[in-house]
């Protein structure tokens, strides 16, 4: 395991912001790490294969926490996003798709182990707060980070703090039912979280494949199908069209209730051209104002800002 230094990052003791944060994104395939310097500017950064098991798991976070360290010669503070939560009254993460995580004292081992406290969020929240940190929504006071990618997900972020809930779903958006269905949508699709109909079913990447098909017969991939759409052909069009109306629908809801100043898109599907300037125009129907001027806007650190938000988590 290698790590790669930024030769032009200053780490020796006498620097004037000396402070180094270690953000680390825990995913069920690979693990990432960088050192965040003060200015959000990277030191280094690493990516290993995440081990299939809880014990291989720690030794991995350990072993990329004290390399960091070595080669910047420098202690740093540690923040990671994992796919679920640690509940505080037990200290056990739970719901991650990365089961061998379940039920297990991940916040503790680690922080025995490597002598300091660690500060875990959901990724989702890490994503909002990378955002709301030094991305497209900095500087916004309140700001609902959206995932459409594998699911459909969310975190948010009030005056730069990562806001939980008394039940660890705060974003969760993704579990609501869509709202205003149209025809066809009454009921909706299965959901894994044993309901049927939630947004998530409508409007994550798998859910857009799915939805595609059941209208033209046609496996594709929802790359294949939003460049299909940008080609203008028929089909594709009609389906980015739902998508559109979907998530617009689903957005206003978000804007009744939390009423942010930016919601900014992540996951796959955020990649999709036009489509955050699409959510823009198309939410204001749904939404309980007659002036709506919540911004939409497409993230700015891609697929770097899980890890980044993770090492944010310290101030």
């Amino acid at each position: 395991m290698s790590v790669t230094p930024n030769p032009a990052f200053d780490v020796t003791p006498s620097h004037p912001q000396h402070r180094l944060r270690i953000g680390i994104d825990l995913g069920g395939t690979k693990i990432e790490a960088v050192a965040m310097a003060h200015d959000g500017s990277i030191a280094a950064r690493q990516r290993i294969a995440t081990p299939r098991d809880y014990d291989g798991t720690v030794h991995a976070l350990v072993a990329l926490v004290t390399q960091l360290e070595s080669s910047l010669q420098h202690r740093a503070t540690v923040g990671m996003g994992i796919p679920g939560v640690v509940v505080p009254e037990t200290g056990l993460v739970k719901n991650a798709n990365s089961t061998w995580l379940i039920g297990r004292p991940l916040k503790t081992d680690l922080e025995r182990q490597l002598n300091r406290e660690v500060r875990i969020q959901n990724d989702a929240n890490c994503f909002a707060l990378s955002e709301a940190s030094d991305g497209a929504a900095a500087g916004a006071k309140v700001v609902f980070g959206v995932i459409m990618g594998t699911g459909c997900g969310g975190g948010i972020v009030i005056d730069g703090k990562v806001l939980t809930g008394r039940n660890l779903i705060g974003g969760e958006w993704g579990h609501n039912p869509l709202p205003w269905p149209q025809h066809g949508e009454v009921h909706g699709p299965p959901c894994y979280c044993g309901k049927h109909g939630c947004i998530e079913t409508w409007i994550s990447g798998p859910a857009v494949v799915a939805d595609h098909a059941r209208h033209t017969g046609e496996a594709m991939t929802a790359v294949d199908i939003m460049a299909a759409a940008s080609r203008g052909e028929p089909q594709a069009v009609a389906t980015r069209t739902r998508l559109v109306h979907r998530a617009a629908r689903s957005l206003a809801t978000i804007i009744n209730v939390l009423d942010p100043d930016v919601i900014v898109l992540g996951g796959g599907l955020s990649n999709t051209e036009g489509l955050a300037d699409d959510l823009e125009r198309e939410v204001a129907p749904w939404v309980f104002s007659d002036t709506v001027s919540t911004r939409v806007v497409v993230n700015r650190h891609g697929d770097a800002s899980g890890v980044r938000g993770a090492a944010w988590l310290w101030p």
